[in-house]
């Protein structure tokens, strides 16, 4: 065998094993998408005609090549259930305005929950976790344009640093949008410095051993908050949608909090207990059953 028919075996070797390996992921990744979670809102929920449905977001991306590059090759679920295009969430607010949906704030929901009021019609609060960047460049105006109202939980301990590839937005900047949005936004706390996990996959704070130092860290998130914002929150968003029986408990007996935001199903009506509110995450999953709430 010469010297270039050895090259050409070795190239045809590689081109081999590269043609294998991108099958076998692309393979992977049909597999680890197709295994995904369905967001969508249940049947049931669909048929609900008077109530609010609590919309959850993380992150407002911009459409970009290396963003949709992410979207097609990376099974990463983080690229797909918390994560919206902008060009989709201009969609999302004109379809809520197209369809006349009325969008109100967390402390309007509280005083109508509070106050008996019969909730008539579909309504819209729309929520946002964490606060990166992406909320305050991409979100903040698309919301100011329809004057939406909303909540942003905030990681009080947290904020300015790099969590799962995104940076979370800077004191600075969140008292910057804050004098922007004025009266459309609101606060609540997201722990100080708990929302990572555990233990294959568990919240820190969910550890029975860690029910003292939540404790702590819900009073300091509240503290920072008041010093920060000007004012201690009425709402607490759980990392991770849940929390243990003992720290549901403990939250009930907060007086002053109204509002604990979890990620369980369901829609506000007349009925509900906003110590255990239900939200939906926005998505493409999502999206399509949110539509046929509102349509029908």
């Amino acid at each position: 065998m010469t010297k270039t028919q050895r090259k050409w075996v070795l190239t045809g070797f590689i081109v081999l094993f590269l043609s294998l390996l991108a099958y076998s992921t692309h393979r992977n990744i049909e597999y680890e998408l197709g295994n995904r979670p369905s967001y969508a809102i249940s049947t049931h929920d669909q048929r609900i005609k008077n109530g609010v449905m609590v919309f959850c977001y993380h992150r407002i991306l911009n459409n970009t090549r290396m963003v949709k590059f992410d979207e097609d090759v990376s099974p990463n679920s983080q690229f797909h259930d918390f994560n919206v295009n902008l060009p989709e969430f201009k969609q999302q607010m004109n379809y809520l305005q197209a369809h006349h949906i009325k969008v109100i704030s967390m402390p309007e929901l509280i005083r109508k929950i509070d106050r008996h009021e019969p909730l008539r019609g579909k309504m819209v609060t729309i929520t946002f976790d964490d606060i990166d960047r992406t909320m305050i460049g991409n979100a903040l105006p698309v919301l100011l344009k329809h004057h939406y109202p909303f909540t942003d939980s905030i990681i009080t301990g947290n904020t300015g640093w790099y969590k799962q590839g995104t940076k979370l937005a800077t004191w600075p900047a969140i008292l910057r949008m804050k004098k922007r949005a004025g009266n459309l936004v609101t606060f609540g706390v997201h722990t100080n410095r708990m929302h990572y996990l555990v233990d294959n996959g568990t919240p820190v704070f969910n550890l029975p051993r860690n029910y003292t130092r939540f404790k702590h860290d819900y009073a300091t998130s509240q503290d920072v908050l008041k010093e920060k914002i000007g004012y201690r929150s009425p709402i607490f968003t759980y990392p991770y949608g849940s929390g243990t029986p003992q720290i549901q408990k403990f939250l009930d007996e907060q007086r002053r909090l109204k509002v604990v935001l979890t990620l369980n199903d369901g829609i506000v009506t007349g009925r509900s207990n906003l110590k255990q509110t239900p939200r939906v995450i926005i998505n493409s999953s999502s999206w399509p059953s949110v539509e046929k709430w509102i349509r029908s």
